[in-house]
């Protein structure tokens, strides 16, 4: 499948600070895309680049065959934007705040609004003044402005800052729905990994102004994490430090910990233990994201 977006070998600093340096970037058609990295990675400015709204030093942009620094107006055209700082009108209600912007973006299906305020659970506060709105409730009008125009892709900043869990969740999965609905290009860019495990389908890790890696959560685990460490949840109480030949510790009350060569010896493990005992759970504890990411960046 053809690159919706393709960057390669791209830089680009202010005065003396090297910002971003050699990045390149794949993303296709659909795919929602999580941005990671720590905070200062330069995340924000390769988003900025990507929206043509400033210009790297070197480097080739293709965004659904546009170069951004060239067609910066056609990209914005096609894009949805959703940043830390909201950019509501806090004096104004929810719709009218969804109508100024409709106005704007030239957005002519006059059940816009009303459909956007439906689909982020907002239609019952549609008359309130946006100052009155909570925190997740700013950031759900904020996506539904975004998504006015039905953009092609759908860049967020940092979407689920000062959500509670409840938010976060709520957040993330209208995101997932609109992208299985639509079709939308998703690129959320947040250094706050376990939140986006379960809706992206590919990661780019950005370390110290580059992309260190990028690739699908089975891609990453293939390639990273070759040594497993196994929680079962069981009646088994070790004797000695090692079982079948596997490492083992007691980590809790009916829990012991296994460390195993790779995730195949996962099946010879249980088939020793269930001989003799009940196995009631089973987790692989360093594939996580997170775990993945500091292997990336060269943490033990």
């Amino acid at each position: 499948m053809t690159s919706f977006i393709k960057v390669e070998g791209l830089y680009k600093s202010f005065g003396q600070q090297t910002v971003l340096e050699n990045v390149n970037f794949r993303v296709k058609k659909g795919e929602i895309v999580g941005l990671l990295g720590p905070n200062g990675a330069g995340k924000t400015t390769f988003i900025r680049i990507l929206n043509g709204v400033i210009k790297p030093e070197k480097g080739s942009i293709l965004l659904n065959g546009m170069d951004p620094a060239s067609r910066g107006d056609a990209i914005r055209k096609i894009s949805g934007i959703v940043t830390e700082s909201a950019g509501l009108y806090h004096q104004m209600s929810g719709k009218e705040n969804l109508e100024l912007f409709a106005e704007l973006y030239g957005v002519t299906d006059k059940n816009r609004v009303t459909e956007l305020l439906d689909l982020f659970d907002l239609n019952e506060h549609r008359d309130k003044p946006v100052g009155k709105y909570s925190t997740g409730m700013k950031k759900r009008l904020a996506l539904a402005k975004a998504l006015l125009h039905k953009p092609d892709i759908l860049f967020l900043d940092e979407p689920t800052n000062g959500l509670d869990p409840d938010g976060i969740r709520m957040v993330l999965s209208y995101l997932k729905n609109y992208n299985q609905e639509t079709g939308t290009t998703v690129i959320i860019c947040s250094h706050v990994l376990h939140q986006l495990e379960t809706i992206c389908d590919s990661f780019a890790f950005i370390d110290n102004g580059t992309i260190a890696e990028q690739g699908t959560l089975i891609e990453l685990e293939d390639k990273y994490v070759q040594h497993v460490t196994v929680k079962v949840k069981t009646t088994f109480k070790p004797k000695e430090k090692h079982y079948l030949g596997f490492p083992c510790r007691v980590l809790g009350e009916s829990i012991v910990v296994f460390d195993l060569p790779t995730k195949n010896d996962i099946p010879h493990l249980l088939i020793g233990l269930l001989k003799t005992n009940p196995v009631y759970s089973v987790t692989i504890m360093n594939n996580d994201l997170q775990s993945i990411y500091f292997k990336v960046r060269g943490y033990k």
